[in-house]
C-alpha cells in the first residue's frame, strides 16, 4: 500500500463507504418484495440474497427473485415494476442517511487524484441523491452504477486517461475486494457500516488493510 496521497485514481463504493446506507437498502429490498406481492418469507429470501451478494447489480438480484424465489418468468413489465419500486424506496429511505465525515479533508489530501464512485446501486438514483446532498463536487471523474456491473465499470474506466495507476479501491464487501483484485488495484476495507458479517475472518485470510471509516484515512 502507498500513502493515500500518491494514488492517481481512487475508486469508492457508495453504500457503506460514503453513505451509511447498507441497512436502509436491506429494508428497501424487503418492502419492494412485499409491494410486489411476495410473502414475508420470500421477501426475506430476497433480502438474504441481496446481503450475500452485496455490490451486485439489482437487475441480477431481481432476476434471481423472479426465477428462483417466485418461480416466475422474467419479463420486462415485472422487472420495470421492481426496479421502479426499489428506486422509490431507496430514495425515500436514504434521504436522511448519514454521510461519511472527513470527505473535505480527504479530497484536499488527495487533490491530485481522480475520484469516482463505483456502485452496484442505480447510477441515476445515486446521482440524484448526491446532487441533493451536495456530494457530486468530490467525484470529478463521475458516478457509476447499475445497470453496468462493478467489474465492467472498473475495467472500462481504468482504460481512460482519468483511470491512471496506481489506483486504490475503497469498499466494504467481498465483491469489492474481488473486483479490485481482478483489476490489480490496491484495496482498503471499511468496517463500520458493512453488512458483511464475516468481514473479520475474510480480511484476515486475504491480508486486507482495514479502517473503520473514511475519516480514519485522514490520520
Amino acid at each position: 500500500m502507498l500513502p493515500i496521497s500518491q494514488y492517481k485514481t481512487i475508486l469508492f463504493d457508495c453504500d457503506g463507504v460514503v453513505l451509511n446506507s447498507n441497512f436502509l437498502k436491506i429494508e428497501a429490498y424487503r418492502l419492494t418484495a412485499l409491494e410486489f406481492g411476495a410473502s414475508e418469507e420470500d421477501a426475506m429470501r430476497l433480502v438474504n440474497h441481496h446481503i450475500e451478494y452485496t455490490g451486485i447489480s439489482r437487475n441480477i438480484k431481481f432476476t434471481y427473485f423472479l426465477e428462483k424465489i417466485l418461480n416466475k418468468t422474467v419479463d420486462d413489465a415485472s422487472m420495470h415494476h421492481l426496479l421502479k419500486q426499489l428506486n422509490y424506496e431507496v430514495e425515500r429511505l436514504l434521504e436522511n442517511c448519514e454521510i461519511a465525515q472527513g470527505l473535505d479533508v480527504l479530497r484536499e489530501k488527495t487533490k491530485d487524484s481522480n475520484w469516482m464512485i463505483v456502485s452496484g446501486g442505480d447510477q441515476e438514483e445515486i446521482i440524484r441523491l448526491f446532487t441533493r446532498k451536495n456530494l457530486l463536487k468530490y467525484f470529478d471523474v463521475g458516478i457509476f452504477g447499475s445497470p453496468d456491473s462493478k467489474e465492467d465499470i472498473v475495467s472500462r474506466e481504468l482504460k481512460k486517461r482519468t483511470g491512471q495507476r496506481p489506483a486504490l479501491f475503497i469498499g466494504d464487501s467481498k465483491y469489492d475486494f474481488q473486483v479490485a483484485k481482478k483489476n490489480n488495484l490496491d484495496f482498503i476495507f471499511l468496517s463500520d457500516w458493512t453488512n458483511f458479517s464475516e468481514w473479520k475472518s475474510f480480511c484476515a485470510e486475504n491480508k486486507i488493510e482495514i479502517y473503520r471509516k473514511l475519516d480514519d484515512l485522514n490520520h
